[in-house]
Order: structure tokens, then C-alpha cells, then sequence
């Protein structure tokens, strides 16, 4: 049986783009092992992943060489008899441990001066693969002459735990009852993702007239503006206003998520997770494009402005305006949410 070792990206969309390659492989060896490499931050998307057999935590932060830390985890893979290495990040230090491993073949696009490190090197061709998840399902390809072909690759599918969400919906006193909109409001990338707060509120508003509950989802990083769309919110509102921001894990959002009729979100890793579990999906694009990262996923709706200025792909506006978001009426969203659940 072959055996495969993922180093995994950091971003938690990402890691959930990278199961179209943990798909494409197990289409190619149905009795292949999966294991993943990756950082704490995006690694419990994989424990919803039925396509991965082990999961290793690499606790390095952003940016440290750890090169001691880098040997100590390869000593450990080195008996996993892993034939392949595929390294999805494109930097020099993401190579180090399937090389430390003397893992045979290393499979990564090229990258920062990693040669050798990478020793089945490929060359990205962004015009033929313009979308992440053609990327990483290209490194599926054993020939490497094949890896610039245009890619279909499967959506990805996060397993829900039934018994824990109702446990969930118990714990946090979120009633369904009502139809339920989510609403993710943080970008971990910049606020250049970011719809504004009040923008937010106004919808959470207008959907609370229309006969729905709203839930917020976000990590702990995320509790100030999930504050803030409560505090611009009316009183009346937020009596149907569930702020979760803080207060659930990420494997938690994935067995709750599923109960909304929608969600709307910005370009973030809660969308991925979001399409990932089956939601209709309603994405705020600004400063990046559905083009590079979309959700993947069939219930979908775009709203973005195409002003002439974005996307731009920076963290906060380079021109200082934020038009591409700012200037994305809510009325606008509301008339894409309307529909959904009214049908709900």
C-alpha cells in the first residue's frame, strides 16, 4: 500500500481547497494512505476529511526556522514509510521535513530556491490554472508533464457530527424555529476583505424584519466586529441576533453552520466551511476575486462591484476609499438572501 505525506497550508480555506487533491489521489489509489503535516491553526478541518488517514500537528510560528523542531518531526515520519511527499506551501522551510525524512519523492511547485529539497519540481502556469484548487489537484499527477492540464477536481465535503450539533444548538440556546441567516464578518487576511460593520448590521437588521434569526461566526480574533454588527444593530434586532464570535471551536462551526439557510460571508475561511458543508453561500468579494479562491460549491452567489481598481489582492486599501466594499449596499445582499429564505 503507498503512503503519502501532505504538508499542508496554514490558512484554514486553504487546507479546505487541499482535499480536492487528498480527493483526486484516493481516485488514483483507492487504498492509498493520506496523512497531513500542517499548522494548528487550519489543521481540524482534516479530522472532517474522510479521505485522511493521520494527522500531525506542526507547531511552528509564521515566519521561525526551528530547524531543531523541523529534524525532530522528520525523525518521527521517517517510519512511516511514506513513498511521496507532496508540499503545498511554496516556501524553502515547507520543504525541510519530508527532506529530513528522506521521503523519496518530494512534489511541490517551485518555489524559493528549494532545489533538491524539491526534487519533483513543477512549474506553475497561472493562466491555465488560475484557481487554487487546480493547483493543488495538479500535484496529484505522478507525470509531471501532465500537471499543466486543465483539472477537474471534485468539491470538498466536511463530515458533520449530528449528536454534537444538536448538543451545540442546546448549549448556545440557538433556536430554528425561524429561518436562520449566518453572517461571517472577519477576514483574517486584512480589512480589505472586510464588509464593513455597519453594513452588516443593516442586513442583520432587515433579515430580522423578514422573519429570521441571525447567528454570528467567528473566532476570537473576530469578537470585536461581531460586537460591533450587534451594537449597530437595533434593539429590536438583537433580540434575534446570536453572537458567537469567540465562543465556538472551529469543528463546532462546522456541525452548527449547517443549520442556516444561508450564510453570507466575506472572502474567508468560514466561507469555505460554508460551502464545504452544503450551505447556499452569498460571498462579499472587495480587494481579492471568486476567480483565484470560490467557494466550491454549486449554491452560490457572488457580490462584488468589479470597480476598475479591484481586485487588488492588499491586505487594506492602497487608495484609502474600501469603495469595492464599502460602496456594496446592503440592500443589494438583501435581495440575494431574500429569495433563500423566503423558500426556507
Amino acid at each position: 500500500m503507498s503512503s503519502t505525506l501532505i504538508v499542508g497550508p496554514s490558512w484554514v480555506g486553504d487546507m479546505i481547497m487541499a482535499q480536492t487533491l487528498f480527493k483526486r489521489l484516493k481516485s488514483q489509489k483507492p487504498d492509498q494512505q493520506i496523512d497531513v503535516l500542517a499548522p494548528r491553526a487550519s489543521l481540524p478541518m482534516v479530522s472532517r476529511m474522510a479521505e485522511v488517514s493521520g494527522i500531525f500537528e506542526f507547531d511552528v510560528r509564521h515566519g521561525e526556522l526551528g530547524l531543531a523542531y523541523r529534524r525532530s518531526v522528520a525523525k518521527k515520519l521517517s517510519t512511516g514509510g511514506y513513498d511521496r511527499a507532496i508540499v503545498l506551501p511554496n516556501s524553502l522551510k515547507s520543504a525541510l521535513v519530508p527532506f529530513f525524512a528522506g521521503i523519496p519523492t518530494r512534489t511541490g511547485f517551485r518555489g524559493e530556491y528549494r532545489y533538491g529539497l524539491i526534487n519533483d519540481m513543477r512549474l506553475l502556469d497561472k493562466r491555465r490554472m488560475p484557481r487554487m484548487i487546480d493547483r493543488f489537484a495538479a500535484l496529484a499527477v505522478l507525470d509531471s508533464s501532465e500537471n499543466m492540464l486543465p483539472v477537474f477536481s471534485e468539491y470538498p465535503e466536511l463530515k458533520v457530527d449530528v449528536d454534537q450539533r444538536e448538543r451545540l444548538l442546546d448549549q448556545f440556546n440557538l433556536r430554528t424555529q425561524r429561518p436562520v441567516v449566518g453572517l461571517c464578518p472577519g477576514a483574517e487576511f486584512g480589512e480589505a476583505k472586510r464588509w464593513p460593520e455597519q453594513h452588516y448590521a443593516a442586513l442583520a437588521a432587515k433579515l430580522v424584519e423578514k422573519g429570521a434569526d441571525v447567528w454570528i461566526f467567528g473566532g476570537k480574533a473576530d469578537e470585536p466586529v461581531g460586537q460591533a454588527v450587534v451594537d449597530f444593530a437595533s434593539l429590536t434586532a438583537r433580540n434575534h441576533i446570536a453572537d458567537l464570535t469567540g465562543k465556538t471551536s472551529l469543528i463546532d462551526v462546522v456541525d452548527i453552520m449547517g443549520q442556516c439557510a444561508c450564510v453570507v460571508s466575506n472572502d474567508s475561511g468560514l466561507m469555505h466551511v460554508s460551502a464545504a458543508i452544503g450551505c447556499h453561500t452569498i460571498v462579499l468579494y472587495g480587494s481579492t476575486s471568486p476567480d483565484f479562491t470560490p467557494p466550491l460549491t454549486e449554491r452560490v452567489d457572488i457580490a462584488n462591484l468589479s470597480l476598475d481598481c479591484s481586485p487588488c489582492f492588499k491586505r487594506t486599501c492602497p487608495l484609502g476609499h474600501m469603495d469595492c466594499l464599502n460602496k456594496l449596499n446592503p440592500a443589494q445582499v438583501l435581495a440575494l438572501v431574500t429569495p433563500i429564505i423566503e423558500a426556507s
